[in-house]
Order: structure tokens, then sequence, then C-alpha cells
């Protein structure tokens, strides 16, 4: 069964680790779906790009959280929500953007 006292535990702990993975993530898959959708690649790359994009930055956010869970409240929890927010809101964004205009398949 899943603890999740033990998996917030392993999160803050690991804290250093979990970000210096998750920024530079969040960062380049969030950049790979823009030109994605810039260059008006079909729709299977740029939601593919883009789920992975979310899943990271749905990550982050669940990670902060735990921060917040135990009252720790500073500029670098704020600074890695907005990062995360701000990555989501753009990945959902190229996907919104991608459906309102369709292209034809490119290959």
């Amino acid at each position: 069964m899943l603890d999740l006292n033990t998996l917030a535990e392993f999160s803050r702990t690991n804290c250093i680790g979990i970000c210096a993975f998750l920024v530079p993530a969040n960062l380049l898959t969030t950049l790979v779906t823009m030109i994605l959708t810039w260059k008006q690649r079909p729709s299977l790359q740029v939601h593919q790009s883009s789920g992975i994009a979310i899943a990271f930055a749905v990550i982050m956010v669940l990670h902060v959280y735990t921060w917040f869970a135990i009252g720790i409240v500073m500029a670098p929890t704020y600074i890695l929500l907005s990062l995360a927010v701000t990555c989501l809101l753009v990945n959902l964004g190229a996907i919104a953007l991608h459906r309102r205009f369709p292209i034809q398949s490119q290959m």
C-alpha cells in the first residue's frame, strides 16, 4: 500500500535532487512543446510532448505542496510553484491552440 507520509518525507529529504531534475525537465519539455506547436507539427507529437511536460509540472506542484504541508513558506517554494503552473498553462494552451487551429498532417 502507498504511504503518503513516507512519500512526502522522501520528497522533502531529496529536495535538491528532485528540483535539479524537475526544473530543467519542465523547461525543456515545455520548450519542445512550444517549438512543435510553432512549427505546426502533427497533433500526436504536440500531445505527447505536452503530456510529458504536464506530468513533470504536476509532480513539481505535488513536491512543493509537501513543503507547504509542513509549513515551509519561502521564496523558493513560490518560485517553483509559479514555474510549474506557468509550464502547465503553456502546455494546456498549446493543446488548445492546436485543437483550435487544426492543420493537415505533415510528413
